[in-house]
Parts: C-alpha cells; sequence; structure tokens
C-alpha cells in the first residue's frame, strides 16, 4: 500500500501548488475538448497500474485542460471559490470513504449536517423547523423541492403520488416567471408534471415577477397548485417580490417554492437582505452552497418547511438499513440518493471559516464589485448597462442594437477570452447577446474586478477599431 499512500501525497501536492498559483492562472485559452480526448484515449489497461504512475499522468495530461474556475478574475458563471478550508474539509471527507445514508453508517456526517442545518436555517433567516436534504446542488435541491410539493398538494386533493403515480391523479398546476431558470424546468419534467404545461406570469425589464399578473395566474387555476419564484434571476440578480406573491399563493392554496441558487444568500448580508423580504414565507427553497458559501463542488441544499412531506417524497426503507431514533434527522430521509458522499464536512468548514460576519462581508463586497464594474464599464462609449445591477450579477451590450449589436458583442466576448486576462461569457436576453458578469468568488477583490474590466475595455475598443 506504500505506493498509494505516496500517490495520495502526490495528488495532495499538486493540489496545493495549482491553488497557490491559480491567481495567476490564464483563465484561458485551455486544452479544448478535443486536445483532452486525445490525450487519455487509450485501450482499456489490461492490469494493474502503479498508483504513483497513474497520478503523475492524471496531472500531466489534465492540467492544460483544467479551467481557472477559482481564480480571482473568473466572472463567467456564478461559481464559488471553492475555498481551500472547503476542499481540506471535503479531502477529508474522500479519505474517510462515509456514506451518509443513516445515523448507524454513519455518525459523525450525519451529526455535521443536523448541525450544519441548524447554522444555515439561522444565517439565511429561514423557519427553524424547515428540514434540509444535502444534495448536488440547486438543480437537484430544485427537484427535491418540488417533489415535496407535488406530494403535498395531491395529498390535500386527497391522493397519494408515491403510493399511485400520477396515472389519474389530480392534475397540477404549475405557475412560474417568465424568466425563470431552465433548471426548475428540468424538475417539472423529471417530476412528471410536463415543463410546458406550465402558467407564465409576466415579468418586469429585470426578469423579476409581476405581482399583479401572479395573482391574476392564481386566481385562474383549479385543483392542487404550485407556484415557483426566485431570488436572483440568472441575468440580472433581481428577486422576485416574495413579500407580495406569497400571501396571494398562501390565499389560494398554493405551494411556494423558491430557486435561491445563489440569490437567497442576500439574507445573510444586512444591506442586501431587502431585495429578498418576505422569501421566508414560501414553503420550500433551493440554495447551493458551491456558489456563495463558496464550498467545493459538489453541494447544495434544499429546504422545506414542511418536514413531513419532504420526508414522504424522499425516503428510502429497506429491511437490511439500520434505523436511528425515530426523534433523530435520518439523512437520506430527504434526498434521493442511498449512496453519496459526505458534503455536511465542506459546509460545517466553510460555516466556521466565514461565520456570519464573513458571509455578510463577501455578499456585499461581491454586490458593490459587480456595481462598480458595471458602472465602469457603462461609461465607455458604445456599452450599454442592459439592467441595474442589484446583486452581484449584470450584463453589457457592446455596439448598440440589433444584428450589429450581437456581432459587436460576441466579438468582445470572443476577444476577452482570447485575451486571457479575464473570463467572461455571454448569454441570450430578450433575444439579444449580452456579456454576463457573474461576480461569486471569494478571491475577487476590487483590484482584480478594474484589472477585469481594463481587459474588457481593451478588448472592445480592438473590436470597436
Amino acid at each position: 500500500m506504500t505506493s498509494e499512500y505516496e500517490a495520495m501525497t502526490r495528488a495532495a501536492a499538486a493540489a496545493i501548488a495549482y491553488r497557490r498559483g491559480v491567481a495567476e492562472a490564464e483563465t484561458n485559452p485551455v486544452a479544448d475538448y478535443a486536445a483532452m480526448i486525445a490525450a487519455f484515449d487509450a485501450p482499456v489497461p489490461e492490469g494493474p497500474g502503479d498508483a504513483q504512475a497513474i497520478i503523475a499522468e492524471l496531472i500531466d495530461k489534465a492540467t492544460p485542460g483544467i479551467r481557472a474556475c477559482a481564480a480571482p478574475r473568473f466572472f463567467g458563471w456564478v461559481i464559488g471559490n471553492s475555498h481551500p478550508t472547503g476542499v481540506a474539509a471535503d479531502w477529508l471527507a474522500s479519505a474517510w470513504g462515509q456514506n451518509v445514508g443513516n445515523l448507524i453508517s454513519a455518525p459523525a456526517a450525519s451529526a455535521i449536517e443536523k448541525v450544519s442545518a441548524d447554522w444555515l436555517l439561522d444565517l439565511l433567516g429561514l423557519p427553524r423547523e424547515s428540514s434540509m436534504g444535502f444534495v448536488t446542488g440547486a438543480t437537484v435541491a430544485n427537484f427535491v423541492c418540488l417533489a415535496a410539493a407535488r406530494s403535498e398538494v395531491l395529498r390535500r386533493a386527497g391522493w397519494d403520488v408515491e403510493a399511485l403515480g400520477l396515472f389519474g391523479a389530480p392534475p397540477v398546476e404549475v405557475v412560474i416567471g417568465a424568466d425563470a431558470h431552465a433548471t426548475v424546468y428540468s424538475g417539472l419534467k423529471y417530476l412528471g408534471l410536463g415543463a410546458k404545461r406550465v402558467k407564465i406570469v409576466g415579468s418586469d425589464a429585470s426578469g423579476r415577477m409581476l405581482a399583479g399578473d401572479f395573482e391574476r395566474v392564481i386566481k385562474g387555476c383549479s385543483g392542487p397548485v404550485i407556484a415557483i419564484s426566485q431570488a436572483g434571476q440568472i441575468n440580472t440578480g433581481a428577486c422576485d417580490p416574495f413579500a407580495e406573491i406569497a400571501p396571494i399563493a398562501k390565499d389560494a392554496g398554493a405551494w411556494l417554492h423558491v430557486d435561491g441558487a445563489f440569490g437567497l444568500w442576500a439574507q445573510v448580508a444586512p444591506d442586501r437582505a431587502h431585495l429578498t423580504r418576505g422569501v421566508e414565507a414560501a414553503d420550500s427553497w433551493a440554495t447551493d452552497g458551491h456558489k456563495w458559501l463558496q464550498t467545493p463542488y459538489d453541494c447544495g441544499f434544499a429546504i422545506v418547511r414542511d418536514a413531513e412531506a419532504h420526508r414522504r417524497a424522499m425516503a428510502i426503507s429497506a429491511s437490511y438499513l439500520p434505523l436511528g431514533a425515530e426523534t433523530e434527522r435520518e439523512p437520506s430521509a430527504y434526498v434521493p440518493e442511498l449512496s453519496r458522499r459526505a458534503r455536511g464536512f465542506a459546509t460545517w468548514a466553510m460555516l466556521k471559516q466565514l461565520g456570519r460576519a464573513g458571509l455578510a462581508e463577501m455578499v456585499e463586497r461581491h454586490c458593490q464589485i459587480a456595481r462598480h464594474m458595471g458602472e465602469r464599464l457603462a461609461d465607455e462609449p458604445g456599452i450599454a448597462l442592459v439592467a441595474p445591477v442589484e446583486l452581484n450579477q449584470f450584463m453589457v451590450r457592446f455596439g448598440g442594437s440589433g444584428a450589429e449589436g450581437d456581432r459587436a458583442t460576441l466579438a468582445t466576448v470572443k476577444r476577452v477570452q482570447e485575451d486571457a486576462i479575464a473570463f467572461i461569457g455571454g448569454a441570450l436576453w430578450r433575444d439579444d447577446w449580452v456579456m454576463r458578469v457573474s461576480v461569486s468568488s471569494i478571491a475577487t477583490t476590487m483590484a482584480e474586478a478594474d484589472v477585469a474590466v481594463d481587459a474588457v475595455l481593451d478588448a472592445w475598443r480592438k473590436v470597436r477599431g
């Protein structure tokens, strides 16, 4: 086993060296997918290999294709920094090899999930009676929460969906904002609720649901209803008016879910909490740890006010599975996985690392950086800020309207990526191409942001000629 342990040491040394230099790493270009296939493609190994040689080969071949998502000038998507403290805890999770299926098989991992869940509910200002499942990310968190919603609204209608399925069930109507994220639709698809059967609520210029239209649509529904809102529109950061729509949903007997992948974290920052005012009145919430909490991938949280509905939708039982005390939290009762990594270790470590004050400072700093970047870019002739900067997301467009603006915007995005000073991507917004900037890494400072803005301005001036 000596070789295997030395391979672990080598991997740890390479990982530490990479993270120490990631601030200077080029975010782009990196070797593309075709180059990586060429590097790794080979016949199936016919016999055992040497652990040290395997790890050395992996490092050598993979490094050219590693995108520096943890670098301070990465603004391409809402991706956290994978903070070294969280990474260290995640290494231990892998080494300890814990499967958080139940209390008896993984007592420490189960306990740390319980404590971390209590801390998160406190920090996010959500009902303390809520249950929480530790999942891969907000995509699965949305799925889990919507499964609980489906279970409960059909139970109220006299239907046991877990036992009987959807054949013959009362139709569930789903109300959703016009600018909802694609992952919510995937959850509806997985649950048999239909991605195209939704009733759409109109939104404002920033993608925020209109409360008046929400009320109109809800009043037009009959039978079981699930309403889906969001904290943090993926392009603008805008949050739905929860204080207005939550009472409407409650009066209609609808389940209100919040896709809060990143925007729910506004709750931890006193100067930003007004953006999510009233969000605690919802019935379920989905959010990510690997975004603003800076945990490594994969980590997300499915939070449900009605713990019984949560367990009913997710719990797995079998005679060979040991049962803990009925009064204790069984970790597998809140997720769709019986076998999974111990995500609570990295969550706990990052909550200890940042604390309430550190989380608030980071969220506020990122919002200030986003506003500063947006204002600097908008001061340049030919660059327009597409929507007000409210949180950590913003969009700019280059060269005016129509096809010429699309061409100029895409050309500028391409040039920024080729220059490899910062990584920023593009997106479609209301049928127009934009450059979308996401500020979500704890490593990003105002100084690093200014370097990125300078790179964008330089790229635009070259494109403009």
